[in-house]
């Protein structure tokens, strides 16, 4: 068996692996029965190792099938558990960038608002108080680029919610380019949407290490306009 050269590694060591995802690869399996990419890298660590039998991969966090970017795996159960209590207690920076067609009111601002996931929807509703089955949700952005026709954001997420940023930019009035699902106007050809997690920077769950990791722009439609930035 050959090495699968078409993963994009990102960052590789004994205890975690992160690949820049594209934005038609699902982070783990679903009831699609497309090979998930978790599949892939055990499969690639198996034939660069030469590990007899099941390899041991964690998935840490995951991204939405449409968005491409960083996605970080843990390759051993203790680096697993420690890389969730990271996110859990959100010891982890978390930058996306987005394209958006409308313009933000503000060079930099804050969005807080209050989320329901809609289980049979696989859609998030935005609100603006608590209520029954809400969580709440925080993320700052910044206007990072500008073309003729598009406005590129810089985001961290503060929280982790479903769909969060998607749902939460929709309900400002600034839906990420092509994603009908919360109110864009039109698809973008190949099925994605403009949103891309950049980059994740945390301290290593075994070395102690500081880590960035900062995944490369898809080298496709829109996101060529914001190459250099």
């Amino acid at each position: 068996m050959n090495l699968d050269t078409s993963l994009q590694i990102l960052y590789e060591d004994n205890h975690l692996i992160a690949v820049n995802k594209k934005a038609s690869d699902l982070s783990q399996g679903d009831s699609s029965g497309d090979e998930p990419l978790d599949a892939r890298i055990k499969r690639y660590l198996a034939v660069k190792y030469n590990k007899p039998g099941e390899v041991f991969l964690g998935v840490v966090h995951r991204l939405d099938r449409p968005v491409s970017g960083v996605v970080l795996y843990a390759r051993t159960s203790k680096a697993l558990a420690r890389m969730n209590e990271i996110f859990r207690t959100r010891e982890v920076r978390k930058i996306y960038w987005a394209v958006v067609s409308e313009k933000p009111p503000q060079a930099e601002g804050r969005l807080e608002n209050y989320l329901r996931k809609n289980e049979k929807q696989n859609k998030s509703f935005v609100y603006n108080e608590p209520s029954e089955g809400t969580r709440r949700a925080e993320l700052t952005y910044k206007l990072a680029g500008v073309s003729e026709r598009y406005y590129l954001l810089e985001i961290e997420l503060h929280t982790g919610r479903h769909h969060q940023i998607r749902a939460q930019l929709a309900a400002a009035g600034m839906p990420v380019k092509g994603d009908l699902k919360y109110g864009a106007k039109r698809s973008n050809p190949d099925g994605s949407i403009s949103l891309h997690a950049r980059s994740l920077q945390f301290i290593h769950p075994v070395k102690k290490e500081e880590i960035l990791i900062i995944a490369p722009l898809p080298q496709t439609g829109i996101w060529k306009l914001f190459e250099g930035k």
